[in-house]
C-alpha cells in the first residue's frame, strides 16, 4: 500500500506539473505577442576601442570632506539596478571619474572604463575565488571579507613577486599577493594608492579608494584616454594581456548601453 500511495502521489505531481507548465508556456507565448518578452534581450556589444563613455555623471563638488560618492546615489543606484553592479560600486566609479577629470583633465577616463575593470577583476567586489562565499560591499564601501588573490611565487603563470609590504596589505610575509575590489598588488598601491572616502587613510579594500587608485593608474604618465592607443596602453598598465584587455573592453561597452556585462 505504501508503494502504491507513493505510486499514486506521484502520479498526482507528474499531472499538476504538466499543467502548470502549460500555463507558463502559454503566457510566455502571449508575452511574445505582446510586443513584451520575460527575458531582457540584450544590445549586441560595440568592440571600438576606447568604448564609449557610459551615462553622464552628475557634477559634484569632490573636494568637500567626506564621503562624496553619496552624493551620487540619486543618479548611480537606478542605473545600478539596471547594470547589476553594486550601487556602491557604481558610486565609487563615478566619483572616479570626476575626480580624475578635476586632477588629470587630459586624461578623459570614463567611470565605465573602471567598472569594466572591476567587473574582470572581482565582479565589482562580489567574487573572491572561492567556490562558495562571495564578497559584499559594506555601508562604509569596505569589502568583506577581504578579496586576497592567490601568492605571486612564480608558479605556472603568475608572476614571481617576493613580498614588498611585510605582509600588511595581503597577509603574506614572503609573497605579494593582489587585494581589493580592483586588485592591486601591494608595490603598486604604495605608488597608486589614494583615499577617495575622506577618512585620510589610502584603503586598497575600501571600493572608493580602491576606484580612485585605479584612475591615478590609469591616467599615470598623462596618458589620453579619448584614443585607441591611450586606453588600450592604459589597459596593459593594469594587465599585460590582450584577453583581459578584450574582457575589460567589453564589459565597459556594455555598460556604456546601460546593461549588464555579457
Amino acid at each position: 500500500m505504501a508503494t502504491g500511495g507513493r505510486r499514486a502521489l506521484g502520479c498526482g505531481c507528474s499531472t499538476v506539473l504538466a499543467i502548470i507548465m502549460v500555463i507558463a508556456v502559454v503566457g510566455w507565448a502571449l508575452s511574445l505577442l505582446e510586443g513584451s518578452s520575460p527575458i531582457r534581450q540584450l544590445q549586441p556589444v560595440p568592440d571600438n576601442v576606447p568604448p564609449a563613455a557610459g551615462a553622464e555623471v552628475p557634477a559634484i563638488d569632490v573636494h568637500d570632506s567626506g564621503r562624496t560618492s553619496d552624493k551620487l546615489g540619486y543618479w548611480a543606484d537606478p542605473l545600478a539596478a539596471e547594470m547589476s553592479i553594486p550601487a556602491p560600486a557604481l558610486r565609487a566609479y563615478a566619483n572616479a571619474e570626476l575626480i580624475a577629470a578635476d586632477s588629470w583633465p587630459n586624461c578623459h577616463l570614463h567611470w565605465n572604463t573602471l567598472a569594466g575593470i572591476g567587473f574582470v577583476e572581482t565582479r565589482h567586489g562580489t567574487y573572491t575565488g572561492k567556490v562558495f562565499g562571495g564578497a559584499s560591499i559594506d555601508d562604509n564601501g569596505v569589502v568583506s571579507p577581504p578579496i586576497i588573490g592567490v601568492p605571486l611565487d612564480g608558479s605556472p603563470g603568475f608572476a614571481e613577486i617576493p613580498d614588498t609590504d611585510n605582509g600588511e596589505l595581503d597577509g603574506d610575509p614572503d609573497w605579494d599577493r593582489a587585494v581589493g575590489p580592483m586588485q592591486f598588488i601591494p608595490e603598486s598601491w604604495e605608488r597608486f594608492g589614494r583615499d577617495a572616502n575622506g577618512d585620510e587613510v589610502a584603503d586598497p579594500h575600501q571600493i572608493d579608494d580602491a576606484a580612485l587608485g585605479s584612475a591615478t593608474l590609469l591616467c599615470a604618465n598623462d596618458r589620453d584616454l579619448s584614443t585607441p592607443e591611450g586606453w588600450a596602453e592604459a589597459i596593459r598598465s593594469y594587465n599585460m594581456s590582450n584577453d583581459y584587455l578584450v574582457r575589460v573592453r567589453d564589459a565597459a561597452a556594455s555598460y556604456a548601453l546601460g546593461q549588464p556585462a555579457l
